[in-house]
């Protein structure tokens, strides 16, 4: 179980009028700091997946990488099993897989000696490794290329190594960014299969992704994200009152296009309240 409770995170910024020009009339940015993250607030059971979805911007990734450890929330917490992630030290923090848009492997080495390599980094054992891959590259369809490199792979076949790598230390909760991004159909599908076989197997999986037509397939819980806020969080049904991918998108556009309505109207009574 994976509970996420009003997570919120705000960068420097180095030069404010240039952050303005480059975000627009964000509502985020207010002085010295761009609040990437307000407050964002889900949970994802054991054999759960969530859907986290929201326009480019919004504060996905950042969500995401605050998920992973790699950032730490300035507000809010992150509970695994109902240990904090951030003040649980490395064992709490080794209980994540993270795929992220930057995950990548070392392109001289093969696909084995990757996943041996960091499967070690995690403390496996040298046969507790090999069962690992063993596995991995049967759910991922990775047999035929486990002793390539790294280098000789297509996008698709990379992308399966590095979901590879990012669970090899069969993590209790899997987080996934944008995992089909990019990727051909045979890819894709090999990708959700192994989504579903990590639900079958009683994993809390986390995903983020602009296909709402996976979110309809594989979903049972979704988080929207507009503008850092979670403006929804629940059973996938209750979102749209069906689980089919276009009225999934009417509702999703139909709130984006609310939030930004609220968001002009704030912005003209501010700039009424400095006139005044």
């Amino acid at each position: 179980m994976i509970e996420v409770n009003q997570l919120g995170k705000r960068f420097a910024l180095g030069d404010p009028k240039a952050a303005a020009q480059e975000h627009g009339a964000d509502p985020r940015q207010r002085g010295r700091f761009f609040y990437s993250v307000e407050s964002v607030s889900f949970s994802c059971p054991p054999g759960a997946v969530l859907g986290l979805v929201g326009p480019n911007g919004a504060g996905k990734t950042t969500t995401l990488r605050m998920l992973s450890g790699v950032l730490t929330p300035d507000s809010g917490s992150i509970r695994i099993d109902g240990q904090d992630l951030h003040q649980g030290g490395n064992a709490v923090r080794a209980q994540v897989g993270f795929l992220s848009g930057t995950t990548a492997l070392y392109e001289r080495l093969s696909v084995a000696e990757n996943l041996t390599y960091f499967g070690r980094l995690y403390g496996l054992s040298p046969a507790q490794c090999q069962e690992r891959i063993e596995l991995l590259s049967e759910q991922l369809g990775m047999t035929a290329y486990l002793k390539r490199r790294v280098k000789e792979l297509s996008t698709g076949m990379r992308q399966r190594a590095n979901i590879a790598r990012a669970v090899v230390h069969d993590p209790k909760v899997i987080i996934l960014d944008e995992p089909t991004t990019g990727l051909d159909i045979m890819s894709t599908e090999t990708v959700l299969g192994f989504i579903a076989e990590q639900k079958a197997a009683g994993r809390p999986v986390i995903f983020s992704t602009h296909h709402l037509d996976e979110v309809s397939l594989l979903c049972d819980q979704l988080a929207v994200i507009l503008l850092g806020n979670s403006v929804y969080s629940g059973a996938l049904e209750g979102f749209a009152g069906s689980r089919d991918s276009d009225a999934i998108r009417k509702e999703f556009m139909r709130r984006h296009h609310e939030t930004e309505g609220q968001q002009a109207m704030e912005e003209v009574q501010h700039a009424q309240a400095d006139l005044a």
